[in-house]
């Protein structure tokens, strides 16, 4: 689309132009032009185009400026446009912030004003494109920026390499704006680059990708959380005292001794053991003090009745981690948040090790609710919290990405939210909540804080590594559309449509 001349850059009371901000008058009668709130400008100059995002809208007529004029005329009976051509001299009057400006070594900080009386236009989509830091192709495809029909299509390694978090209240659409991403993810061709998803879904939203009628079937692999198994010899002491915090440094010393002696006795010779063995062994030490020994073996005791641990992995995560597909691990039959957090911890440090190794490909874990599982509360309380940090600070080195989704933002570790790069923000009403978002995420002013306040449902503001600038964005619909799949939050989506 070719660059359309809708205005003209003013002198304003308010000191503009100036190298942040500057005013024009539309030039084109509303019939012909719809100018929006949100509306990206451009506007060439001699070192460059100039780019900017409209913040606010008004309208002016220099017959209705006085207001007792108004109130004189309007109280005998007569109005100013009866007597006036007032409608002759409405104007609306934009104001602009300015982003940068585009020059031939790259875009750069505008550091003086432009001129009153240059022309504004509206950009060409590859302007924007180019300025915005989106895929011509090749992107993932989240949505459109709608005031200018754009397809919002974000670099993949941009997006994941240095994590992202979603986050909404609840019915803001998080959940169905998880599903557009799961679906450009699945979509991929081998030659455009993929990698392995683990999805941990709390409330059972995403099965629908593994029903038959899906188009993804193929490629998904639910599991569900009953079904999971630890492999107990792939456990360290120090991972069994995560389990169970009440677990001494000195009985982890002599888990430590005990599972030693397994590695030896065992595992070089092809067997294995679980949680049963451990505690018939240490039943049988006599090197260990016997309260010790009493209290260790009643904390295997509580973890061998979660019945999570057994002597092999269940699934074998080196089989099902494959680059173009996902394994979503379904939580929603759980009650207990702490079960749940070991499934989620077990498996996050088994993922960890194994990228570590190269024995799997590079993997995108999203994990649904993640306040409950990196909260900012003590390690005590949320036994997932280390490894999910661990991952956050360490994981891009390994190429492993997390995509944290929470509804209470000021409830997540700040550690592990500083480390995500990108924020997809959508409506968010607690002030708490807004104030940590604020804080936390990189690019964000006031302006663009208190606008998330106004979203609507599917509506998400993008800022941080995987766009150049912050953008506003419509998620676009689902593709596909599954009787297990329809959430609340689509439904709400939809019906907002």
């Amino acid at each position: 689309m070719a660059k359309i001349s809708i205005g003209t850059i003013i002198v304003d009371e308010d000191n503009t132009p100036n190298p942040s901000d500057f005013n024009f008058v539309l030039t084109k009668s509303e019939e012909e032009f719809q100018l929006q709130k949100g509306m990206y400008i451009v506007v060439p100059t001699a070192d460059g185009e100039v780019i900017g995002t409209i913040s606010e809208l008004y309208k002016t007529n220099r017959y209705f400026s006085s207001p007792s004029a108004v109130r004189a005329y309007e109280t005998s009976g007569k109005t100013l446009a009866s007597i006036f051509p007032a409608d002759r001299w409405e104007h609306i009057i934009a104001k602009v912030k300015t982003l940068g400006i585009i020059t031939e070594i790259g875009i750069q900080r505008l550091l003086f004003p432009v001129s009153p009386g240059d022309t504004v236009y509206i950009p060409e989509k590859d302007t924007l494109i180019n300025f915005l830091g989106l895929e011509k192709t090749n992107g993932l495809n989240i949505g459109k920026i709608e005031q200018h029909d754009l397809d919002v299509n974000l670099n993949l390694t941009r997006l994941l390499q240095k994590h992202a978090a979603i986050l909404a209240i609840s019915g803001a659409g998080k959940s169905y704006t998880v599903s557009v991403l799961l679906e450009e993810l699945l979509s991929r061709k081998a030659a455009q680059g993929r990698v392995g998803v683990v999805l941990f879904d709390v409330h059972g939203e995403y099965v629908g990708f593994g029903n038959e009628k899906s188009p993804f079937s193929k490629v998904v692999n639910i599991f569900p959380g009953a079904l999971v198994q630890f492999a107990t010899p792939a456990i360290t002491a120090r991972q069994f005292a995560i389990y169970e915090p009440q677990i001494t440094p000195a009985q982890s010393r002599e888990l430590f001794r005990t599972t030693g002696k397994f590695y030896k006795e065992k595992i070089r010779q092809g067997e294995s053991y679980n949680i049963a063995d451990i505690i018939s062994e240490l039943e049988k030490d006599e090197q260990i003090n016997q309260r010790s020994k009493e209290a260790l073996i009643g904390w295997l005791y509580n973890l061998d009745s979660t019945r999570l641990f057994g002597t092999a992995e269940n699934p074998d995560l080196k089989k099902i981690i494959q680059p173009g597909k996902i394994t979503i691990f379904d939580l929603s039959e759980f009650t207990s948040i702490k079960l749940k957090q070991m499934i989620v911890c077990y498996i996050l440090y088994r993922i960890f090790d194994m990228r570590k190794k190269n024995e799997i490909p590079p993997t995108t874990i999203i994990l649904e609710e993640s306040h409950q599982f990196v909260p900012e509360a003590r390690q005590e309380l949320a036994i997932s919290k280390s490894i999910v940090e661990t991952i956050a600070r360490e994981g891009r080195k390994f190429f492993t990405s997390l995509v944290l989704i929470s509804q209470r933002p000021v409830k997540l570790s700040t550690t592990a939210l500083s480390q995500c790069n990108t924020h997809i923000i959508m409506k968010l009403l607690n002030p708490y909540d807004l104030d940590f978002v604020g804080r936390s995420s990189e690019g964000i002013d006031r302006a663009t804080l208190n606008s998330i306040t106004a979203l609507g449902v599917g509506e998400a503001i993008i800022v941080g590594n995987a766009v150049n600038h912050p953008i506003f964005v419509k998620v676009r619909k689902r593709k596909i559309k599954t009787l297990e799949t329809q959430t609340l939050e689509e439904s709400a989506i939809n019906y907002g449509k």
